[in-house]
């Protein structure tokens, strides 16, 4: 089964793919992603692997038959599931490559997502990296994903719709102002080049949950230029760096690109009050120590972080010097 299912309550959709219960987990020795599998080119060293278990597929099945009503819809899973290898290196980390390598990842996703904006039924462009089995990791190579998705998800409609309402009464870009409030401050920055910051949100939820942010208000992967993919794949390799450092460990993480979305004239303007930023989830909040979303959390949205930012921002910034 494959389709969409209308949420009412939230005004959002809801993917079934129950295809995504049958994927393996496999060992270095299994590893499709390794050169010599059959499954990838001989040699590579970013490589564009379509999903083998995806959610959303340009070609979807028909919607089982279920009865549909007013308020229950369904809706084919329309869209693309891509898998972005990192390096044919089954043991490697962003933090092991190097600069130029990273500016090629970088280059993936700008391309991919310029050409699949092309499509007039994709609405937003995601690219993302699950790293680690605390967060449902199955295969270890390393490796993202980029979802294409036909709706704007809900997450990143309310990310967009307040700094929206924030341009809307300061004729300013909230993300800019979030830069100037870190930089004012300073215990939260993590690390700064010329045009990205990297900082742990007054807010965030997570006990590590990092940013990454364009300091130029650059909104949209495709547009940012060479200087800007050069100081993001340099923040790349730095923070990931910090994070395997802070418990002398492989840190695991969520990272998620947020960038603007895509054939949505609602949004045309949001180049005013938008930027492309980075969001980590790392889920340890000690060594060995997960911090789970529990019922508070997950059931009422009603974020909680174990521990003071200021404290664990001190403890990040200490991992790039040591």
């Amino acid at each position: 089964m494959a389709e969409l299912r209308y949420n009412p309550l939230l005004d959002t959709w809801t993917m079934v793919a129950s295809n995504r219960q049958n994927r393996p987990n496999l060992n270095s020795a299994q590893c499709p992603f390794c050169i010599g599998s059959g499954k990838v080119p001989d040699e590579y060293e970013v490589h564009i692997y379509q999903n083998d278990f995806p959610a959303l597929s340009e070609n979807p099945p028909i919607p089982d038959n279920l009865p549909e009503s007013a308020i229950y819809k369904i809706a084919p899973s329309y869209g693309k599931c891509e898998v972005i290898l990192f390096s044919p290196n089954h043991e490697a980390s962003l933090s092991d490559l190097a600069i130029e390598h990273l500016i090629k990842l970088i280059n993936v996703w700008a391309k991919r997502t310029d050409e699949l904006a092309n499509d007039p039924e994709i609405k937003y462009v995601f690219p993302f990296e699950n790293r680690g089995e605390a967060v449902g990791v199955t295969m270890h190579h390393p490796h993202g994903q980029l979802y294409a998705y036909p709706f704007l998800p809900l997450k990143l409609k309310i990310e967009l719709d307040n700094c929206k309402k924030h341009y809307t009464l300061t004729q300013r870009n909230l993300f800019a102002d979030m830069i100037a409030e870190e930089k004012a401050f300073g215990k939260r920055v993590i690390f700064e080049n010329d045009h990205f910051l990297a900082y742990l949100p007054f807010f965030t939820d997570y006990p590590f949950g990092l940013f990454i942010v364009n300091k130029n208000l650059t909104n949209f992967l495709p547009k940012l230029n060479f200087e800007e993919k050069r100081d993001l794949a340099e923040m790349l390799k730095v923070v990931t760096k910090a994070f395997d450092t802070l418990y002398d460990s492989r840190f695991p993480y969520m990272m998620c690109l947020h960038q603007a979305p895509c054939n949505m004239p609602e949004y045309a303007d949001c180049a005013d009050y938008y930027a492309f930023h980075i969001e980590f989830y790392p889920p340890l909040r000690a060594p060995n120590t997960v911090k789970y979303y529990a019922s508070s959390e997950t059931g009422a949205w009603a974020a909680a972080n174990t521990r003071a930012v200021e404290e664990t921002a001190a403890e990040l910034r200490a991992c790039l010097y040591s």
